[in-house]
């Protein structure tokens, strides 16, 4: 949050020298290590290094996908923890099925829509590391940031929460900065608006859940 900056970003700073690779999808480290089929993308600028890395890494049971769009990659897997968070208070607050489903399917047109001004691609959000990431978090009882925002939406205080687990919730510190890309890019962003309300602000589930309701009905766009 403090930079601004994506992971890449910083590593070609701290190591000009090297190429920086970006591995990011559907991927629950357990079932990685359960070695259950999964599927990811590895994104580097340089798509021979891309596909030696795919060689060395993947085999039947952990298929990798290639790419050159490092930005995409890299965004999709940041992105979508805001809107897991946001699926997991939907669930706290016990809003059922239909509102959950609308919920992930407007998030993924706000985290194209963010993207794409942060300079990513907007059919590579559709991906696994975009679209497959965000459907894995937003409804996997394994997701840190799902479980955290469950367990907002059934009313216990953040601080508690975050003093209870012994990870890492990387939604909560991509929520401000994605927020404040929003911001600065003038990108309408609802649900991040939201999320960051009930974090940074203390505004209560139940009020964010109206005012995202209170909108206005209009045309879908995509």
């Amino acid at each position: 949050h403090v930079t601004g900056k994506r992971m890449s970003q910083i590593l070609r700073e701290i190591f000009p020298e090297h190429l920086v690779a970006v591995l990011s999808g559907p991927n629950l480290a357990i079932e990685i290590a359960q070695n259950l089929p999964t599927a990811t993308v590895i994104g580097c600028d340089d798509l021979d290094r891309a596909t030696q890395l795919q060689r060395l890494l993947g085999s039947s049971r952990f298929r990798i996908y290639t790419t050159q769009d490092v930005v995409s990659v890299e965004l999709g897997g940041a992105l979508k923890n805001i809107f897991a968070l946001a699926a997991g208070i939907s669930d706290g607050l016990g809003l059922g099925d239909n509102s959950k489903a609308a919920l992930v399917t407007r998030s993924l047109t706000e985290l194209v829509r963010l993207g794409v001004a942060m300079d990513g691609n907007a059919n590579a959000f559709y991906g696994l590391s975009g679209a497959g990431d965000l459907v894995l978090t937003c409804y996997s009882e394994r997701s840190r940031n799902h479980t955290v925002g469950k367990r907002l939406g059934c009313g216990e205080p953040l601080a508690q929460i975050t003093a209870s687990m012994k990870t890492v919730v990387e939604g909560i510190p991509t929520t401000r900065s994605a927020w404040e890309c929003a911001r600065r890019l003038n990108i309408v962003t609802p649900i991040i608006d939201e999320v960051y309300a009930v974090l940074y602000e203390q505004k209560k589930p139940t009020a964010a859940l109206e005012e995202l309701l209170g909108r206005e009905q209009k045309a879908e766009q995509l």
